[in-house]
């Protein structure tokens, strides 16, 4: 039997300490060590799990209803999580019902809201459970001290990004938030993703709205996702538009810097 060890340590070994990502994971002859295998397909069930996780939807408007929240319970037109994860197209719009639920709110409120937030599974429930509400919190804080007015806070079982553009208008709403659990990776099945769009309505693009994506302990905090997104809300208002034409500079503005103007290839 030969002493030599059986793992071969990568040499990059120590930058692993500065990512999560999986390097230098070292190998065991042409394959790689048991540990480092065993890792991912963990990782990878985990990943599978936050996809196909039902969001406890009537927990989490209890939660929300004993911090002072009014919340509306709707659905997409995709009937259950098989079918929203076979056909996208169902999950951007609303069921009838829940269409005629907004319908019949908005008749109530003829001049319509400020903001409109939705919070919606999305492909990671168990991003919404861990993240949405104390987000929530953060940004409702900058909310008040803006003066807007919100819509009741809008909770979606089998949505997608689009479907928070049909909320808002129907809501008549001049901006919405979408809250949503993002595509689970190898090393973030609970990555929260948020998306704003001024002026909903259905038909808006990805080019329309803005995303701030990687919520969650490991990745963007609350205050900053919080800080950001408040800062896209005043210039939406103040230039009536979201998506490509408006930039995120609010790091930048923080720190007292000028934003950059023009085409920085023309000096």
């Amino acid at each position: 039997m030969s002493d030599r060890p059986t793992t071969i340590t990568n040499p990059w070994n120590h930058l692993r300490q500065l990512t999560p990502a999986r390097i230098a994971l070292g190998r065991a002859g042409a394959s790689l060590p048991t540990g480092a295998q065993l890792d991912f397909q963990f990782a990878h069930a985990q990943a599978r799990d936050a996809v196909h996780l039902a969001l406890n939807i009537d927990d989490l408007a209890a939660q929300l209803e004993q911090r002072g929240y009014r919340c509306l319970q709707l659905h997409s037109a995709a009937p259950d999580r098989n079918t929203y994860l076979q056909r996208p197209d169902l999950g951007r719009r609303l069921s009838d019902e829940s269409a005629e639920l907004l319908k019949n709110h908005a008749r109530q409120n003829e001049t319509g809201y400020d903001l409109a937030i939705v919070i919606a599974d999305g492909l990671s429930a168990l991003a919404v459970q861990r993240h949405a509400l104390p987000l929530l919190q953060r940004i409702e804080e900058q909310i008040e001290k803006e003066g807007w007015s919100l819509a009741p806070i809008s909770l979606v079982q089998q949505g997608r990004v689009a479907l928070g553009d049909e909320v808002g208008e129907r809501l008549k709403a001049k901006m919405v938030v979408m809250l949503l659990g993002e595509r689970p990776g190898l090393s973030s099945p609970d990555s929260l993703g948020l998306y704003f769009t001024y002026a909903p309505k259905v038909g808006r693009t990805d080019a329309d709205r803005n995303c701030i994506s990687n919520i969650r302990l490991e990745g963007l905090s609350y205050n900053l996702a919080a800080h950001r997104l408040i800062h896209l809300m005043r210039e939406a208002c103040r230039r009536q538009l979201s998506g490509v034409n408006l930039k995120d500079e609010a790091e930048m503005l923080s720190l007292g810097a000028a934003p950059k103007v023009g085409n920085f290839l023309l000096g």
